[in-house]
């Protein structure tokens, strides 16, 4: 093969894996493509970041470190916490930078969110980056999620071996400690499958271009987050989950804010050991106007908006609606 996409096929090699071997080496010689699966015109927000397929990752890692940079402004994101995909569907074509795929907390299986990641970029026409939140740190649910094509968030990461279990499960090649395996039929071969900088393998570039966001949802986390960011310098963004956080200190959760000195002294080492590693922030902001600003001024990714919140929406206005529909009512003689 070329040098696009790793070490050229020896004779015996193409032998023995027949015509199909001597056809991709021949396709391959001219050259590294772009598939046609690819949005025309001027990029539009996270278009710019797209790999050389939409089947492909976005250089997600990028764009945050750039939006980190301030080169662009904060990554914003949609919550999709119920896990549907005709919502996502509909809410694709918006153009949000980001949408968050909930794995760990409904019961969407497998298929569902392949789905939901091919929708969210295919429909957006790669305006959008999908993060999948797995369940847990297993290895094959973080390959699933990979192989789909989204970027992953870790949930309630605490410890430098857990943080080292799931990296390894996220990269490919023993030079980025990975144990990820390839999918060998998640791309097409000379369609889909070009190596983005056109040197190295397929493979090599998407270690480079899906991102790894880690929560730290505990005290345990926040205290062990310098051996962690130390030992872990590939994870590329870190979030903050004050609710998770708050209620494992025994603290009433309360929407993860409070006042407690313990709380205080909590956050404050957090973002103080992230301002040590510069490391990107990635949280919620749904406050608008000048509050979304200081978010803005903190964060590399924000997520503005979710399903669940403007579900919540339809209950004050029902409440409303039948406060306003009572004058109808007849008095009783």
């Amino acid at each position: 093969m070329s040098a696009t996409n790793g070490t050229k096929l020896t004779e015996e090699e193409i032998k023995a894996f027949g015509p199909l071997a001597k056809s991709i080496e021949e396709r391959r010689s001219g050259g590294p493509k772009v598939t046609t699966a690819y949005p025309s015109g001027p990029p539009e927000g996270m278009q710019a970041y797209l790999g050389p397929s939409m089947f492909q990752p976005h250089r997600a890692r990028q764009a945050i470190r750039d939006a980190h940079e301030k080169k662009i402004p904060p990554l914003l994101g949609f919550y999709a916490g119920l896990s549907s995909v005709p919502i996502m569907r509909y809410m694709a074509p918006f153009g949000f930078d980001v949408v968050w795929i909930d794995w760990e907390h409904t019961s969407c299986n497998v298929e569902t969110m392949t789905s939901l990641v091919h929708d969210a970029i295919f429909m957006s026409q790669g305006r959008t980056i999908p993060f999948v939140r797995v369940p847990g740190h297993d290895h094959a649910a973080i390959g699933f999620a990979l192989d789909a094509g989204a970027s992953i968030v870790i949930p309630q990461l605490e410890t430098v071996e857990e943080a080292k279990h799931v990296m390894s499960s996220a990269k490919f090649g023993t030079r980025n400690r990975g144990t990820r395996s390839a999918p060998p039929f998640r791309l097409i071969p000379t369609l889909t499958d070009q190596g983005y900088d056109g040197v190295r393998d397929v493979w090599q570039n998407w270690n480079d271009q899906a991102a790894v966001m880690v929560q730290i949802e505990s005290l345990a986390g926040i205290n062990n987050l310098d051996a962690i960011l130390t030992e872990c310098p590939d994870i590329d963004v870190v979030w903050l989950g004050a609710l998770d956080c708050r209620i494992s200190m025994n603290l009433p959760a309360n929407f993860g804010m409070g006042s407690e000195p313990e709380w205080l002294e909590a956050k404050a080492k957090f973002y103080a050991t992230l301002k040590k590693h510069n490391k990107p922030l990635a949280g919620f902001a749904f406050a608008p106007g000048e509050a979304l600003v200081e978010a803005a001024r903190e964060h590399s990714m924000i997520l503005h908006s979710a399903d669940v919140m403007k579900l919540l929406e339809l209950q004050q206005e029902l409440a409303s609606a039948r406060e306003t529909v009572k004058v109808v009512v007849k008095k009783q003689e």
